[in-house]
């Protein structure tokens, strides 16, 4: 019960912060960051309680199974996401990432956090780093993902010489440009250990899960392009604001497929 009001509370401050700072839409004022920045925090204070409660009641991390996963992904693009709020001091990202915290952690609390048993010992402490590191990669991904479609509106709001309450809203290119930047080559640090350690777990304790495979590989592949286009220069903002936003749907879409059609479903993360 407690686990199930925990998420629940966190999904409700998670909305409220996304509509806290959509009041720029409404009417021509500032976005209230120290309210959004509060409410934030209250979410993700609530979403820790759940998730240690969780662990409680399981015994083990609430890492492995899907309503795990999502919980756990959602609480980590809740806490990237007030971190970067928190240091910036505007509102920046929560109207599309505190959107995305909040459908997978209500998504969680649906499917419901029945954790699946993983091996205790060394086995379980590879298995538990390498699922804690791909989701920070994938929660940096997230946010790139954030960051480059609202780079993408309102390059079009300037492009179509739209100055409105989208105008007013959004942060500057250069400031969504940055965000976009540090998330893709953290994200892709995050994935590319997290990759390395589930390779070297599946070779040691020959266990291939193929579906998981093509999909970690995919999306590792994908945010490398970025990552590595951006480092180099050869990958300029605009271009990967498209790449990232819609290179994430792509990977979410074959994250769904790649778990439909897995021989164990349930431990699919």
């Amino acid at each position: 019960m407690l686990i199930s009001v925990a998420h629940a509370l966190a999904v409700s401050a998670y909305v409220g912060a996304a509509a806290l700072a959509a009041a720029p839409l409404a009417r021509p004022v500032q976005a209230p960051v120290r309210w959004v920045i509060g409410t934030l925090a209250l979410g993700v204070a609530a979403h820790a309680a759940g998730l240690v409660a969780a662990t409680v009641a399981s015994g083990t991390l609430p890492l492995a199974g899907l309503g795990p996963a999502l919980s756990v992904a959602g609480f980590l693009v809740a806490a990237t996401l007030l971190v970067a709020e928190s240091l910036a001091r505007e509102v920046t990202l929560t109207l599309a990432a505190a959107p995305l915290a909040a459908l997978c952690t209500a998504a969680a609390n649906l499917v419901g956090l029945h954790t699946v048993l993983e091996p205790g010992g060394v086995a379980g402490a590879w298995l538990g780093a390498h699922i804690a590191m791909s989701f920070i990669g994938i929660a940096a991904y997230a946010t790139a993902a954030a960051a480059g479609a609202m780079y993408l509106l309102e390059h079009h709001e300037l492009k179509s010489r739209r100055f409105g309450a989208l105008f007013r809203l959004f942060p500057p290119l250069q400031t969504l440009d940055r965000v976009n930047y540090l998330a893709s080559v953290g994200g892709w640090l995050g994935l590319t250990v997290g990759v390395a350690l589930a390779t070297a777990y599946a070779v040691t304790y020959h266990q291939f899960e193929w579906p998981k495979i093509v999909w970690s590989v995919a999306a590792w592949l994908a945010l490398s392009a970025i990552a590595v286009g951006r480092v180099l220069g050869g990958v300029q903002a605009r271009r990967a604001a498209l790449l990232s936003s819609v290179s994430f749907v792509g990977v979410v879409v074959l994250y769904l497929a790649a778990r439909a059609v897995a021989a164990t479903p349930g431990r699919f993360l």
